[in-house]
Order: structure tokens, then sequence, then C-alpha cells
């Protein structure tokens, strides 16, 4: 069926002013030709857009119409799993009890659904279903026949590691879900479906393990959500930004991940996470500091190695954040600590520098940043390339031309180079160095002191979801700490974290004489 078999008047006359309500409010009339063009009225000017209609052989007056978006289905599906059957089948019933029939003996797609109000239906049309339209029935048959291109299943480039699972998230948000479902094998996992967006309509999911999850958290989360109004969300940093805690601190409150194993073992602690189809990024929440410190192969290595790199990774981050403030509070307003030869070679080689050693800072700081965001955008090879040979000639260069002195080029390396021992605090990193830099010119050592506690004040302060990132109430026992700057063996690890987890034991109960 198509729009030049369509008297559209007098379809539009019968329509009573239902073209006016909103489209949840508008039903369908159980007239085959009128609910069908008034669909394609909805989609006018948009030619993916297909109604087709289907005679039965054996009943030539019996008439259907099969609506779909082109692209969006898979064609063989459509043809052989309900155009063909639908026009070969001996059918005996009318209205609702032939809607009836169809879906239960005719049509072979599996899990088919009802509408009766035209949003549904482009909601489902625009997700790949296919509606089939039944004379003198008010509802609609929803058929699942997605069928369009999807992303290969590939290891995230942002999280590769050495050993463990190379899976990650796809843009798909039923494969997603399948994922999870392939490694935590219980009842106990809920996944509870929402709509956001007035016009993109995206389906989001909320997953959980329900005897772990704190409850009160959970509905913090749904009336967050519940509150967000927007025109469409298109991944989930507009669900990071409308819901998260300390709306204006640099610091993360709700964490991300494409990898599937991550999300189980986050669900497995007691936390929440979040789905969006169209995007392979997943929220998990609570989302505490220490994970910025973590990552997932630290659990698929040896322990030793592990906690060595997790060390490591926390004493880089104190150090990209402080080693220039504390380069410039020296050389600029405490000369007294440094060695005189030290202080004879450092006086030697800014001789014949121009700007004082704060703009200095500032300058190649902002230089090394810029050299990086270029990498990071440009295509990988080129970027690569380009990374390296830009510092090598700018640092080079500048030496040479008497620009900056040979130390800053040192200085603002090795800050560059612990900066990529974190990259989960890449962003904040940026903002926190150059405001600790900045008070360390102006006051040197005081300043220094004074943006560091502001620093440490702040982090303690940050919460997520209502759960402090930094817990410092209650008596310490030694199992809150095995898997904080170091990870314990597995064997030890007997809890789980208790600021996020309903339930908190994890493993049986400890040997005698061992500090719960």
């Amino acid at each position: 069926m198509g729009k030049k078999g369509i008297d559209k008047q007098q379809i539009l006359n019968r329509k009573t002013g239902d073209i006016n309500r909103p489209l949840s409010e508008r039903k369908l009339t159980g007239d085959l030709a009128v609910d069908a063009a008034a669909l394609q009225d909805l989609f006018d000017r948009d030619d993916t857009f297909k109604l087709r209609e289907v005679i039965n052989l054996h009943d030539p007056g019996l008439r259907f119409t099969a609506a779909y978006c082109g692209g969006m289905v898979d064609n063989t599906l459509v043809g052989d799993q309900i155009i063909r059957p639908l026009s070969g089948a001996r059918l005996s019933g009318a209205g609702p009890a032939l809607l009836e029939e169809i879906m239960t003996r005719v049509v072979y797609i599996h899990n088919p659904a009802k509408a009766d109000n035209y949003r549904d239906l482009v909601e489902a049309v625009t997700a790949g279903d296919t509606l089939l339209f039944v004379p003198g029935c008010r509802e609609v048959l929803v058929l699942a026949t997605q069928g369009y291109p999807l992303r290969g299943i590939t290891e995230p480039e942002g999280e590769k590691i050495l050993s463990g699972p190379k899976e990650g998230f796809c843009e798909s948000l039923i494969t997603n879900l399948t994922f999870l479902h392939r490694r935590l094998h219980t009842n106990d996992l809920k996944m509870e479906m929402r709509t956001f967006g007035r016009r993109s309509r995206t389906k989001a999911c909320v997953s959980y393990l329900d005897s772990l999850v704190k409850k009160d958290v959970l509905e913090e989360l749904f009336r967050r959500l519940e509150q967000i109004d927007i025109d469409g969300v298109l991944d989930v940093n507009y669900f990071t930004e409308l819901i998260r805690d300390n709306r204006y601190s640099p610091f993360r409150t709700i964490g991300y991940t494409e990898r599937p194993d991550v999300v189980a073992a986050k669900l497995l602690e007691g936390r929440i996470a979040v789905f969006l189809d169209g995007t392979p990024v997943v929220l998990t929440l609570p989302y505490l500091f220490i994970e910025n410190f973590q990552s997932n192969e630290d659990y698929y290595l040896s322990f030793y190695y592990t906690s060595f790199s997790r060390m490591l990774r926390i004493f880089g981050f104190f150090l990209t954040i402080l080693v220039p403030a504390i380069y410039l509070a020296i050389t600029t307003y405490h000369h007294e600590v440094l060695p005189t030869p030290l202080l004879i070679n450092i006086t030697y080689e800014r001789q014949n520098v121009p700007f004082p050693m704060a703009l200095e800072l500032f300058i190649m700081l902002i230089m090394f940043d810029i050299l990086r965001e270029t990498g990071i955008r440009m295509p990988s090879g080129v970027g690569q390339a380009m990374s390296v040979v830009g510092a090598l000639v700018l640092g080079s260069a500048a030496v040479e031309a008497k620009i900056v002195s040979s130390l800053v080029i040192i200085v603002v390396a090795l800050t560059g180079i612990t900066g990529l021992l974190v990259p989960k605090l890449n962003a904040p990193i940026i903002t926190v160095r150059l405001g600790i830099l900045l008070c360390a010119a102006l006051m040197g050592f005081p300043g220094l002191t004074l943006a560091v506690s502001v620093l440490i004040a702040h982090i303690l302060s940050l919460s997520s979801f209502g759960v402090p990132q930094i817990t410092m109430t209650g008596r310490p026992r030694a199992q809150h700490f095995k898997d904080i700057a170091i990870r314990a063996p597995f064997w030890q690890m007997l809890h789980r974290p208790r600021e996020t987890a309903a339930e908190t034991r994890r493993m049986g109960k400890e040997p005698r004489g061992w500090d719960q």
C-alpha cells in the first residue's frame, strides 16, 4: 500500500480532530486504511518508512498492512517469518480473534507484542520492529525484526589489558545486557528499562543485584532519573552531568567503563550499572575515589605486582600535580632548600631566559597539553608520531633559542609522564595542577600548602549518591584496607566495600584470629 491509493482528505475527515492530540493519547480506530494512513502521515517526507500490503491467498478479500523502516529490519526475517506465513495461512477469525490467531499460530517471530497508541508504534518502527495492521482490530502486532548493522565486538581502546577478557560493549543495548547475563547466572540480577528524551526516546536499563544493592542508593538514582527532561539522550555523559553529586567538582562522582567484566565485578560489590542504547559506555555507581587508581587488570595478575602498580599510580598522581609547583616555589622563593652547586647551575641556565619561571612553566604545560590533545584527535599512526616528534622538536628548539631552560623541560616531561599513570584523572589533573601552580607562584610554599589543603578537603567532601567517596568514620578494620592502596590475595579479601554493598560478606568464615 502506498500514498497513491489513499484518499487523504477522506481519511483526515474520519480522524475527527485526533491528529491534534498527543501521540500517547491517539488510539487506533480499527479501520486498517485509516490507521495505516495516519501512521504514514506521521512519517511524511521520510522515504525510509515503508507500508506493504499483504493479501491472503486463500481469502483474497482478507488484507493486512506491514509497516517498517528500510535499513532497520532484517528483510529475510520479514519475508520468511511474516509475509510468507501470513499470505499462505488459512485464517478463520476476525478482529481481535484474528490478531490472536496470527500472533499464536501464524507468525514465527519470537515474543510478539501489541500496541494501541501511535507513540508506541512510532517507537517500535524507529527501533527496527515491524508493525502488522489487522483489519477490524484496534491493536497492532509489534514484531521484533531488527536487522541494522552493528559494530563488531572488540576490546575497548581505552581499557586494553595484557591478561583477562578481551570483550567490550558495543552500541546495542540488548547485546550489552547479554554480556552481563553471560557472567552473572542468577535471578538476583535485575534489569529495569526506562525511556529518556522527549524526541530521541532512547532506551536505558538500570541493572543491579537485588540482594546486594543499597535500596536507598537505588531509590535516589530512580528519583534523579525521573527528573531528567531533555530533548534527546545520545550518550551516558548526559546522565552523568544531570544526576551526579558535586556538579562543579573536577573529579568524577560516577564511574564509567566499556568492559563487561568490570560491570559484573561492580555489581558483585553492590553497585548499580546504567546502560544506554546507542553507546558502549556503561555508568557504575556509587563511585569511590580509590577507583581512580584501580584497574580491572589488578585482579588478573599477581597481587604482588598489582599492589606495586597501584601504589605507583597513587604516587604518580601526587607527582604530576605537585612537581611543577614545588620546583617553582623552591627556585623562586626558597633558594635555601637547594644545595649551592645546584642553585648555581639553575641560575646559570636561566640567565639568558627572558621570561619569569612561573610563565615558563605555564607555557610549557599548556604546550604539552596541546600536543597530547592533538595526538588524541589525529588518526592513531599520525597522532603518535606528531606527539613524539612535536615534543622533541619544540623542546629542543625552545632550549636552544633560550626561551625556556632545560630544567623546565625535564619538569614538564616528568609531569606529563606521571599524569599518564592515572588516565581516569586526566581531566581533573589539568585543572588541579594549574591551580596549585598558581598558588605556588603567588606565595611559594605557604601557597602550595594552602592549595593542597583545599584539595584534600574538597576530595574528603565528595560523595556519590549520598555515599562518601572517602570514608573516615567507623572503627578501622583490616578488611577495609585490603583493596585500597594494595590488592590483597583473594583468600584474604572476605568483605565487599561497606560503602557500596548492603551485604558485606563476600566469602566464607575467616580462620581464627583474623581481623574482620
